[in-house]
């Protein structure tokens, strides 16, 4: 493995640190690194995988005002590039507005989501309810060619190498960029159309917006949502004609917000509601569907059938855990982090646009989210997901699930005792028809090793396990959402001998 440090970044962040998200399975890394020739540890990397997997990671620089969240550290982009049976590793810092800015002050400038907005020390700032730090530290796509990494509660969308992660600029969409709003993590790609459906919220009437980017790069659309009060969505999905957006009972309590206290609290009296919108539709044009009451971090994929609408997504069965005094103040501190204490479960919901009724039914038992399909059925019928399993009562995941939502039937692996794994992306390979023929990508956190691996699996036999396990150059912090860019996808990919020449070295 040829490695060769190329950044640090200073870190104030205390030596005797006993946070458990920024220590163990969560330490911050300072260092960049450029891998090649990637230590197969085991198996052999593939000759049909070829492109770039890609992981958004919240690492902190600095420590907190008071009260540090796991989602308040900075963004770290993971890249594990495979081409011609080897593979290549970067990481880097996303090169934020917010990271520079405390960079330059030695010390965090803006309040966290766990911190009272009046703690920031500056006016200005990013996100729904505003004065917080956009550390673009959720989400990553790639749209035409270009990677872009976004934050959960709105701002900018960072543009980056998707070979070399290697922050690139912001997105202005030719000075149509909605700054004063932002765009919310998970805007979606849709591969046959090449456009980019994205949407925003805040605390201002109408409180969200819905927008469509074109293939040439263009905001196509833009319009209102109007919402009956602030809220707090997390992710969209589509289908062929249609975008679907929510709005969940599960947002900032209003008496608190009038007071400017930012608490988030379920109202299991209200319903959870869907707004179906034809995808270039006005304002006039949504529908709204109301379901069981619950809160959806994340959807899996939508697909139109007949006159149904058909959802899949992770129904939470508790979406505000009690503080039963169980485990340790962490553990009660971030209990609405575990899948386990949000019981979250594979879910569907058939929205009827001729009767307007919805029908809905669990589709699994077992606690999982954070679901993946292969990008080629996006927006149509698709059979598998796979989805991260977590480790009881933290926000960690213990293994991968295969969902098999015609049959209902279910394949598991395990990471091991001590090992956290990443949102698993699907690769397809070349050349491949099937649906689940291809490789399932991930980055693993050893705490028994003290190392980090890319880990493949074959997207066919998940319980067989990894075909193919690659030494990165240290441990990385455990992260969250990531995506696959197939090389054909990649212009200066397509236009190169060698992965080498591809990232530029």
């Amino acid at each position: 493995m040829d490695v060769e440090v190329v950044g640090r970044l200073l870190s104030t962040l205390p030596a005797d640190d006993d946070h458990p998200y920024r220590t163990g399975p969560w330490r911050p890394q300072t260092t960049e690194w450029k891998a090649d020739d990637l230590e197969v540890v085991e198996g052999e990397v593939p000759t049909d995988l070829d492109g770039v997997y890609l992981r958004n990671t919240e690492n902190p620089v600095h420590p907190s005002m008071k009260n540090y969240h796991p989602f308040d550290g900075d963004g770290m982009i993971h890249v594990v590039g495979f081409r011609d049976g080897k593979a290549f590793y970067r990481n880097r810092f996303v090169r934020t507005d917010g990271l520079a800015a405390e960079q330059e002050a030695g010390h965090a400038l803006w309040a966290g989501l766990a911190e009272s907005p009046s703690l920031s020390l500056r006016e200005d700032g990013w996100g729904a309810r505003r004065r917080m730090k956009d550390a673009s530290s959720t989400d990553v796509i790639v749209h035409r060619g270009t990677a872009l990494t976004s934050f959960y509660q709105c701002g900018d969308l960072y543009r980056l190498d998707p070979m070399s992660a290697e922050t690139l600029g912001k997105e202005t969409w030719n000075g149509k960029f909605p700054f004063e709003w932002g765009v919310s993590a998970h805007p979606k790609v849709d591969d046959r159309t090449g456009e980019m459906l994205f949407f925003n919220y805040s605390k201002e009437a109408p409180y969200m917006h819905y927008g469509v980017v074109d293939e040439s790069n263009e905001l196509a659309h833009y319009i209102d949502v109007p919402l009956p009060g602030p809220r707090l969505p997390h992710d969209m999905a589509f289908t062929e004609n249609y975008a679907i957006l929510n709005d969940c009972p599960l947002f900032w309590e209003p008496e608190l917000l009038a007071k400017g206290a930012h608490v988030a609290r379920f109202h299991p009296d209200l319903p959870t509601r869907f707004a179906v919108i034809p995808r270039r539709g006005q304002t006039s044009d949504i529908r709204w569907f109301e379901a069981e009451s619950t809160y959806v971090l994340h959807f899996v994929n939508a697909y139109e059938e007949g006159d149904e609408i058909v959802l899949d997504g992770f129904f939470q069965g508790d979406p505000e855990p009690a503080d039963n005094g169980m485990g340790n103040k962490w553990e009660r501190a971030f209990r609405f982090l575990a899948l386990d204490r949000m019981q979250a479960r594979l879910h569907r919901w058939r929205l009827n646009l001729s009767t307007g009724l919805v029908k809905e039914e669990p589709l699994s038992e077992s606690i999982t989210e954070f679901g993946m399909i292969n990008g080629a059925v996006a927006g149509t019928k698709h059979r598998y997901a796979y989805a991260a399993s977590g480790k009881p009562h933290w926000f960690l995941f213990d293994g991968l699930v295969k969902h098999d939502v015609l049959t209902g039937s279910e394949e598991r692996f395990s990471f091991g005792d001590g090992v956290y794994g990443s949102e698993t992306a699907m690769a397809p390979r070349v050349g491949g028809t099937a649906e689940d023929d291809g490789y399932l990508v991930t980055l693993t956190t050893d705490m028994t090793a003290d190392a980090s691996y890319a880990v493949v699996f074959d997207a066919a036999r998940v319980a067989d396990g990894p075909v193919c396990r690659l030494k990165l150059p240290e441990r990385i912090s455990s992260g969250t959402h990531s995506t696959w860019a197939p090389g054909s996808e990649l212009r200066r990919w397509q236009q190169t001998d060698t992965a080498a020449e591809a990232v530029g070295l």
